[in-house]
């Protein structure tokens, strides 16, 4: 198959969608990979890196779009992007469709299909495209808080781990899933005194045992969420629904009872958030504040740190992407977590929750592929 990794395009995003040793196992499995030029620069890979093991680089993402079958990538296309995908071409990445409809009818007017990284699953019932980068997002919203508390950010001026005889920082994670976990895990590093709230009392069990009382768990409730949001400095909002908008966890009329200029950190953003004053910001301009509370929703947090997110992303989604290559549309008839990956074919939505979130039909996979 003929493979297209064209350079991302959103802003301050440096990842790419393949790795020179990903492009080399394409390569040895039988397949031409096509590289837009200086795709690789944010992760400090050269055109040359790429040739070396056998990629053809091009000279535009035109050339790429149009020279390829399946068009791998990080993030959701950009307008310029999916006006360029075709009738029987597959687009492998992450989508995020619930929140953006604009998205949404351009990927079903292209005729394309696309397969979903945050929807595609595993044996285990988990999202293994995505935990990668849900590992990395969860690290970097507490050093997103740590920045954003500073009082020359518009901050509280407080240190998140505090020092002797002063009292550290007080963070609410919402989520106890692999954004909250490794959230946690950096703040109780830092020192901070942290408590994990989810609806789940088995995880709430596992994360007790896995933080041997060094973080709090708490139940989620109407009052246990208020209670914490109220007493926080920093709040960090790991609420996932897969493939469907994140709910609205905490409310605009919650915001005048918190602390003045704590820090709200959104890392379900790309699902279109779960504060309602959220709106997406970049790397470049990240935060803005809502009386008097400081919000940090930049949409791609992983993209800071793109040698780590490129690498690990790509361990990831190497198997998938060689079925997809090696077998074309059948292998998302065959695998069963491909199929759970797919959200659009030729012009119909095939998630069903993110149909739902953007009020469009579904359609059943078999329907689709009929």
């Amino acid at each position: 198959m003929k493979v297209g990794v064209p350079k991302e395009i959103k802003v301050h995003e440096y990842r790419v969608g393949l790795t020179p040793g990903a492009v080399r196992e394409y390569v040895a499995a039988g397949h031409r990979v096509m590289i837009e030029t200086n795709a690789g620069a944010g992760i400090g890979a050269t055109d040359d890196d790429y040739r070396i093991v056998g990629g053809t680089i091009l000279t535009s993402a035109a050339e790429v779009f149009a020279s390829s079958e399946m068009i791998v990538k990080v993030k959701e296309p950009q307008p310029s992007e999916w006006c360029q995908l075709r009738e029987n071409q597959i687009l492998f990445t992450y989508l995020h469709l619930a929140p953006d409809p604009d998205q949404a009818k351009g990927l079903l007017k292209s005729g394309c299909t696309a397969i979903a990284y945050e929807t595609v699953t595993d044996p285990h019932g988990g999202l293994p495209l995505l935990a990668p980068m849900s590992e990395v997002a969860g690290r970097l919203a507490i050093e997103a808080a740590g920045s954003a508390l500073k009082r020359s950010a518009g901050g509280r001026g407080l240190l998140i781990g505090g020092v002797p005889g002063v009292q550290p920082a007080r963070i609410a994670v919402i989520g106890g899933g692999v954004v909250g976990t490794h959230a946690a895990r950096m703040a109780v590093g830092l020192g901070a005194e942290v408590t994990i709230i989810d609806r789940s009392i088995v995880r709430l069990r596992e994360l007790d045992e896995l933080f041997e009382g060094r973080a709090r768990t708490r139940f989620s409730t109407i009052d246990s969420v208020e209670e914490e949001v109220f007493a926080a400095d920093v709040v960090i909002g790991a609420v996932l629904v897969p493939g469907a908008s994140a709910p609205k966890l905490v409310r605009r009329s919650m915001l005048s009872s918190m602390r003045k200029r704590a820090v709200l950190v959104d890392v379900a953003i790309d699902q279109g958030g779960c504060f309602e004053t959220s709106h997406p910001t970049t790397h470049a301009d990240p935060t803005y504040e809502v009386d008097g509370i400081i919000h940090y929703c930049v949409a791609n947090m992983p993209g800071a740190v793109p040698l780590t997110s490129s690498q690990a992303l790509n361990n990831a989604t190497l198997p998938f992407g060689l079925a997809l290559a090696n077998k074309g549309f059948t292998a998302v008839l065959e695998n069963p977590h491909l199929r759970a990956g797919l959200n659009v074919h030729r012009g119909r939505l095939t998630y069903e929750a993110a149909a739902e979130s953007l009020g469009l039909p579904f359609s059943p996979i078999e329907q689709a592929a009929a």
